[in-house]
Protein backbone atom coordinates (compact mmCIF):
# COMPACT_ATOMS: atom_id res chain seq x y z
CA UNK A 1 0.00 0.00 0.00
CA UNK A 2 1.16 3.32 -1.19
CA UNK A 3 2.16 5.98 1.59
CA UNK A 4 -0.87 8.66 2.42
CA UNK A 5 0.65 12.78 1.33
CA UNK A 6 0.79 12.83 4.76
CA UNK A 7 2.86 10.59 5.72
CA UNK A 8 5.08 10.97 2.26
CA UNK A 9 5.42 14.80 3.92
CA UNK A 10 6.11 13.64 7.54
CA UNK A 11 8.96 11.59 5.95
CA UNK A 12 10.26 13.95 3.85
CA UNK A 13 10.12 16.71 6.80
CA UNK A 14 12.41 13.82 8.87
CA UNK A 15 14.82 13.34 6.55
CA UNK A 16 15.53 16.88 6.15
CA UNK A 17 15.11 17.74 10.13
CA UNK A 18 17.76 14.47 10.55
CA UNK A 19 20.37 15.98 7.75
CA UNK A 20 20.44 19.48 8.65
CA UNK A 21 21.00 18.96 12.40
CA UNK A 22 23.77 16.12 11.22
CA UNK A 23 25.23 18.05 8.48
CA UNK A 24 28.71 19.86 10.16
CA UNK A 25 29.45 16.87 11.11
CA UNK A 26 28.88 14.68 7.60
CA UNK A 27 31.40 17.51 6.45
CA UNK A 28 33.71 17.42 9.02
CA UNK A 29 33.86 13.30 8.35
CA UNK A 30 33.92 13.75 4.59
CA UNK A 31 36.69 16.01 4.96
CA UNK A 32 38.72 14.13 7.13
CA UNK A 33 38.32 11.06 4.40
CA UNK A 34 38.81 13.76 1.50
CA UNK A 35 41.36 16.39 2.66
CA UNK A 36 39.89 19.24 0.97
CA UNK A 37 36.58 21.28 1.70
CA UNK A 38 35.46 21.41 -1.64
CA UNK A 39 36.06 17.76 -2.52
CA UNK A 40 34.34 17.13 1.16
CA UNK A 41 31.48 19.26 0.31
CA UNK A 42 31.13 17.69 -3.40
CA UNK A 43 30.52 14.05 -1.95
CA UNK A 44 28.32 15.60 0.98
CA UNK A 45 25.99 16.74 -1.70
CA UNK A 46 26.05 13.53 -3.61
CA UNK A 47 25.80 11.21 -0.47
CA UNK A 48 22.81 13.40 0.39
CA UNK A 49 20.93 12.28 -2.72
CA UNK A 50 21.89 8.90 -2.16
CA UNK A 51 20.37 9.28 1.24
CA UNK A 52 17.21 10.94 0.09
CA UNK A 53 16.71 8.23 -2.72
CA UNK A 54 17.56 5.22 0.49
CA UNK A 55 15.91 7.13 3.17
CA UNK A 56 12.73 4.29 2.77
CA UNK A 57 15.51 1.67 4.17
CA UNK A 58 16.55 3.94 7.11
CA UNK A 59 14.34 2.80 9.90
CA UNK A 60 13.01 5.77 11.95
CA UNK A 61 14.38 6.68 15.51
CA UNK A 62 17.64 4.60 14.74
CA UNK A 63 21.01 5.86 14.41
CA UNK A 64 21.05 8.09 11.53
CA UNK A 65 24.35 9.44 11.88
CA UNK A 66 26.00 5.67 11.68
CA UNK A 67 23.44 5.27 8.61
CA UNK A 68 24.70 8.39 7.10
CA UNK A 69 28.64 7.99 7.37
CA UNK A 70 28.29 5.04 5.61
CA UNK A 71 26.75 6.40 2.79
CA UNK A 72 29.34 9.46 2.67
CA UNK A 73 32.17 6.41 3.58
CA UNK A 74 30.99 4.97 -0.48
CA UNK A 75 30.47 7.66 -1.85
CA UNK A 76 33.80 9.13 -0.80
CA UNK A 77 35.23 5.84 -1.84
CA UNK A 78 33.51 5.86 -5.45
CA UNK A 79 35.27 10.10 -6.00
CA UNK A 80 38.81 8.97 -4.77
CA UNK A 81 38.23 6.21 -7.65
CA UNK A 82 36.96 8.67 -10.36
CA UNK A 83 39.25 11.77 -9.16
CA UNK A 84 42.62 10.61 -10.38
CA UNK A 85 43.32 14.62 -10.18
CA UNK A 86 43.21 14.35 -6.27
CA UNK A 87 46.90 14.90 -4.73
CA UNK A 88 45.32 13.03 -1.51
CA UNK A 89 45.10 9.07 -2.94
CA UNK A 90 44.17 6.87 -0.19
CA UNK A 91 44.08 3.35 -0.87
CA UNK A 92 40.85 1.51 0.38
CA UNK A 93 42.13 0.08 3.61
CA UNK A 94 43.12 4.19 4.49
CA UNK A 95 39.95 5.24 3.97
CA UNK A 96 38.27 2.50 6.03
CA UNK A 97 40.47 3.13 9.13
CA UNK A 98 40.15 7.09 8.95
CA UNK A 99 36.10 6.30 8.39
CA UNK A 100 36.17 4.19 11.17
CA UNK A 101 38.17 6.39 13.63
CA UNK A 102 35.97 9.35 12.16
CA UNK A 103 33.24 7.57 13.00
CA UNK A 104 34.05 7.02 16.69
CA UNK A 105 35.42 10.69 16.64
CA UNK A 106 31.92 11.61 15.58
CA UNK A 107 30.59 10.11 18.79
CA UNK A 108 32.02 12.51 20.89
CA UNK A 109 31.52 15.19 18.98
CA UNK A 110 29.21 17.07 21.32
CA UNK A 111 30.99 16.60 24.37
CA UNK A 112 33.91 18.04 22.44
CA UNK A 113 32.35 21.33 21.96
CA UNK A 114 31.01 21.77 25.09
CA UNK A 115 34.38 21.60 26.54
CA UNK A 116 35.74 23.77 23.76
CA UNK A 117 33.12 26.65 24.53
CA UNK A 118 33.86 26.28 28.32
CA UNK A 119 37.62 26.21 27.57
CA UNK A 120 37.23 29.48 25.67
CA UNK A 121 34.61 31.05 27.66
CA UNK A 122 37.75 31.08 30.55
CA UNK A 123 40.10 32.49 28.27
CA UNK A 124 40.99 36.49 28.98
CA UNK A 125 38.66 38.67 26.22
CA UNK A 126 41.97 39.41 24.22
CA UNK A 127 42.69 36.00 23.87
CA UNK A 128 38.72 35.44 22.93
CA UNK A 129 39.83 38.23 20.20
CA UNK A 130 42.58 36.90 18.86
CA UNK A 131 41.41 33.37 18.11
CA UNK A 132 38.07 34.93 16.85
CA UNK A 133 39.62 36.97 14.07
CA UNK A 134 42.41 34.30 13.07
CA UNK A 135 38.97 31.14 12.95
CA UNK A 136 35.83 32.94 12.91
CA UNK A 137 35.80 36.13 10.91
CA UNK A 138 39.64 34.92 9.09
CA UNK A 139 40.56 38.29 8.60
CA UNK A 140 44.37 37.35 8.26
CA UNK A 141 47.08 37.26 10.80
CA UNK A 142 48.83 40.18 8.72
CA UNK A 143 45.99 42.46 8.65
CA UNK A 144 45.12 41.65 12.24
CA UNK A 145 48.89 42.24 13.23
CA UNK A 146 48.77 45.62 11.14
CA UNK A 147 45.49 46.50 13.01
CA UNK A 148 46.95 46.12 16.65
CA UNK A 149 50.81 47.39 15.77
CA UNK A 150 52.39 44.23 16.30
CA UNK A 151 54.63 41.77 13.90
CA UNK A 152 52.63 38.85 12.85
CA UNK A 153 55.07 36.39 14.04
CA UNK A 154 54.07 37.17 17.58
CA UNK A 155 50.50 36.74 17.35
CA UNK A 156 51.35 33.46 15.16
CA UNK A 157 53.19 32.53 18.37
CA UNK A 158 50.24 33.50 20.83
CA UNK A 159 47.98 31.42 18.46
CA UNK A 160 50.04 28.54 19.02
CA UNK A 161 50.07 28.87 22.49
CA UNK A 162 46.51 29.09 22.98
CA UNK A 163 45.74 26.11 20.78
CA UNK A 164 48.03 23.92 22.52
CA UNK A 165 46.33 25.38 25.99
CA UNK A 166 42.72 24.93 24.59
CA UNK A 167 43.97 21.49 23.60
CA UNK A 168 44.55 20.53 27.45
CA UNK A 169 41.83 21.86 28.65
CA UNK A 170 39.63 20.17 26.51
CA UNK A 171 40.96 17.51 27.02
CA UNK A 172 41.03 17.30 30.92
CA UNK A 173 37.38 18.55 30.73
CA UNK A 174 36.72 15.25 28.70
CA UNK A 175 38.32 13.33 31.03
CA UNK A 176 36.36 15.12 33.95
CA UNK A 177 32.85 14.45 31.91
CA UNK A 178 33.34 11.43 31.35
CA UNK A 179 34.70 10.04 35.33
CA UNK A 180 31.38 12.41 36.54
Amino acid sequence: MADSPADAADRHAEFVGLLTANHPRLLAYCLSLLGRQHDAEDVLQKASLTMWRRFDSFTSGTDFLAWATTVCFYEAKNFQRLAARSPLQFDDRLLEILAAERADDLAHYEDRLTALESCLTALPGKDRRLLQAAYVDRSGINRLAAQLGRAPQTLYNRLNTLRRSLARCVERRLVDMMAG
